[in-house]
């Protein structure tokens, strides 16, 4: 922030008040400031914005609880869901802050949040909107596609197994690359495991169709389960078929742990459940496996910590959104409220098995893999190249595809905010 502020102070008067602000406490900046905050330019109040949210978030940590208030009320002066980066940005993150404090009172916080069923329609609804406005996930399809179809290379029987409940447009393209082998399409089987029953059965009848179109031999099998509760006899493997296995942000939240109740051998909870499903997989013997999470480290004890690297990773998504999509747009504000919303109050609002999003980066994932039995597959040349051909075509600078130890990472401008790598189980190494 110094940097920062050495900039600011030799700019303009207003970068002056500006830094006058940055030093003052926050109970001495009342009312009558309101026309300065509106006189601000993006930039500054962007700067002002990142300020009180540090602060407010310090406050938090410390359960500062009418301190962290007071900078609540100034940050709502600034924020806006649908304003520019910033402004959204710490809407969504004061909600969380406050969110955090209100749990402070149980009583209170369940009056105004009543237990409702979650809504796997809207998730999926969020999801699906974040293939259209982004090309992470898209990316992550063709990838994925490219390195199954070269480990099933010669395979008569092969069955993938999706841990994620990927969006359809996934394993059409996938059907219609298998449909397309020199030696002609395999017998094919897709196994998906979701938790919107309604999403697996639209999703089978969309495959159905075009595996009979394609003239391909073609399974299709849903698994109704949340991934913590999978039976993995469930899945229905079968002797002599060549499996593949893919994971689409999905396996941070086996990391989850119930640390409020825990006792300190119970801390390692989270280890076990994450190394228990690995080795289930494992014990499967597939192929390949390939997985997909978040490039950023969510998954900390420390709330500051967790804060700033969560501020840093949205930001970054929200920067995309803003060169590309219209603030006034409907799908960028859904996008924006029923995924990055979501994922910022869990990451901040909630602990122990509450808090899913524990996103951690690849260097800890390769750790755990090659631990739990799995021998890495460097991602392929080709793979890359159509990667690349594809960011042409989004129509956004910005975008890049960077090749690290055999994975590849997704980037916004030098910043990685996904990872995809290829794993098998050793046995084939």
């Amino acid at each position: 922030m110094a940097e920062t502020a050495d900039e600011l102070s030799s700019s303009s008067a207003t970068s002056y008040h500006l830094l006058s602000l940055m030093s003052m406490s926050p109970t001495t900046i009342t009312s009558p400031y309101a026309p300065f905050f509106r006189d601000l330019n993006a930039d500054e109040r962007g700067l002002f914005l990142i300020h009180l949210l540090l602060n407010c978030a310090t406050h938090v940590a410390a359960g500062n609880i009418a301190k962290a208030n007071t900078f609540l009320e100034h940050i709502s002066l600034l924020s806006s869901p649908d304003g520019d980066t910033m402004q959204r940005i710490a809407s969504y993150f004061t909600e969380a802050l406050a969110t955090r404090l209100l749990r402070s009172w149980p009583g209170l916080y369940r009056a105004l949040n009543p237990i409702l069923p979650e809504s796997a329609a809207a998730s999926n609804h969020g999801r699906r909107l974040f293939v259209d406005l982004f090309p992470f996930l898209r990316l992550s399809f063709l990838i994925s596609n490219q390195a199954i179809l070269e480990a099933m290379e010669g395979e008569k029987v092969v069955h993938v197994i999706d841990l994620g409940g990927s969006d359809p447009s996934h394993w059409l393209a996938f059907l219609q690359a298998v449909s397309g082998r020199p030696e002609g399409p395999p017998h094919l089987r897709i196994t998906t495991v979701g938790e919107d029953r309604d999403f697996l059965a639209q999703t089978a009848l969309v495959l159905t169709e075009e595996a009979e179109k394609l003239d391909i031999p073609f399974q299709f099998h849903a698994v109704v389960s949340q991934l913590e509760g999978l039976n993995i006899e469930s899945l229905h493997v079968k002797t002599g078929e060549a499996l593949a296995i893919t994971s689409v942000l999905k396996l941070h939240s086996l990391l989850a742990s119930d640390e409020a109740t825990a006792t300190p051998r119970q801390l390692f909870s989270p280890i076990a459940k994450i190394e228990s499903f690995l080795a289930s997989l494992r014990g499967l013997s597939p192929k390949l496996m390939v997985v997909t999470e978040q490039e950023s480290n969510h998954n900390g004890a420390n709330l500051n910590e967790r804060f700033m690297e969560a501020l840093n990773f949205y930001a970054a998504l929200f920067d995309c959104l803003e060169l590309s999509v219209p603030r006034q747009s409907a799908e960028r504000l859904k996008v924006e409220k029923l995924v990055f919303r979501e994922e910022i109050k869990n990451i901040i609002a909630c602990e122990g098995l509450e808090r899913k999003e524990r996103h951690e980066k690849l260097d800890k994932w390769m750790r755990r893999l090659e631990m739990a039995g799995f021998g890495r597959v460097s991602l392929s040349y080709n793979g890359l190249v159509q990667a690349r051909r594809m960011l042409q075509g989004f129509g956004c600078e910005g975008y890049k595809v960077k090749e690290e130890n055999g994975c590849f990472l997704f980037c916004w401008q030098e910043r990685a905010l996904f990872s995809i790598s290829a794993w098998r189980f050793r046995r084939y190494d």
